[in-house]
């Protein structure tokens, strides 16, 4: 494998425990909406678009239901939830020495643009980051996280050799699949357990670090 040059991380799961936000704003729209409290573990829902999580938890199929849900757990994630996400062991430390020996990284995600920039202001990692792309980061929301990272790759003229995606679900997977780049999962992550035969797992970042150096088989 190539060393990697430019590092792209997915951020809930990978670079953030984003769960008891999330599980907090579910529970508060579901409520708002009248419905019970989920009554299963998030854990392996995060990574997708907040309006699956919620239709899987909720069993609403109804897509004006499904509407109301949506808005109202962006208001209470907007406002309070994004503030319960801390990060991961040891990524100031690991993004640090990434940039120290000279990588590009860069941030891609499902979360929307303002929820994300609060969290990464708040958890002081955005100045390791050369962009922050997010599935609404144009006019027209992309329609899938590869489109993301394609166009990503594509305006800022990545090449695809040097390239390596990290993160947590079978999602970041697949749109490193569709993009042409290696993919990393690690596995901390929330998605970790349920993944296809061939994904290269990392137990810890130390691995990472040696994928970017070359010292990786």
């Amino acid at each position: 494998m190539t060393p990697a040059r430019h590092v792209i991380f997915d951020l809930d799961g990978t670079l953030v425990d984003s769960l008891p936000g999330i599980a907090w704003s579910v529970d508060v729209a579901l409520r708002s909406c009248g419905l019970p409290p989920a009554q299963r573990d998030l854990r392996p829902l995060i990574g997708p678009p907040i309006r699956d999580i919620l239709a899987t938890v909720s069993e609403v199929t109804e897509q004006g239901a499904l509407d109301s849900l949506e808005r109202s757990f962006r208001r209470s994630y907007d406002s309070e939830g994004w503030r319960r996400g801390v990060c991961q062991p040891g990524v100031r430390e690991m993004l640090r020495e990434l940039l120290d020996r000279g990588e590009d990284l860069w941030v891609l995600t499902n979360k929307p643009a303002l929820a994300t920039g609060k969290i990464l202001g708040k958890l002081k990692l955005r100045s390791f980051f050369r962009e922050v792309a997010c599935r609404d980061s144009r006019r027209r929301t992309f329609s899938s996280k590869a489109e993301v990272l394609i166009d990503l790759l594509q305006r800022n003229r990545i090449g695809r050799a040097g390239s390596l995606m990290v993160g947590d679900t079978v999602e970041d997977w697949r749109a490193a699949e569709a993009a042409g780049i290696p993919c990393a999962i690690v596995a901390h992550g929330y998605g970790a357990g349920s993944l296809p035969a061939g994904c290269r797992r990392i137990a810890h970042w130390a691995e990472l670090q040696a994928m970017c150096t070359g010292r990786s088989n």
